[in-house]
């Protein structure tokens, strides 16, 4: 007999604290998902805007305390 059908009602201490904390805070998935995308989710790149900052960067000297 396979040991899933076994334990099958089994639920761990953490998946039943993860359920109950989302019983009491429906909108918890929500918040999570706007913090994520607060923090990772960017912008797409403008490819002419970045081309055009990095021709307009001042050169700087190799030791910049050096008078010349």
């Amino acid at each position: 007999m396979p040991l899933f059908k076994l334990f099958k009602s089994y639920e761990s201490e953490a998946t039943k604290f993860i359920a109950e904390l989302k019983e009491k805070n429906p909108k918890l998935e929500e918040q999570q998902r706007a913090g994520r995308a607060l923090l990772w989710d960017k912008a797409p790149l403008d490819l002419d805007k970045t081309a055009r900052e990095k021709e307009s960067r001042v050169q700087q000297q190799p030791y910049v305390y050096q008078n010349h």
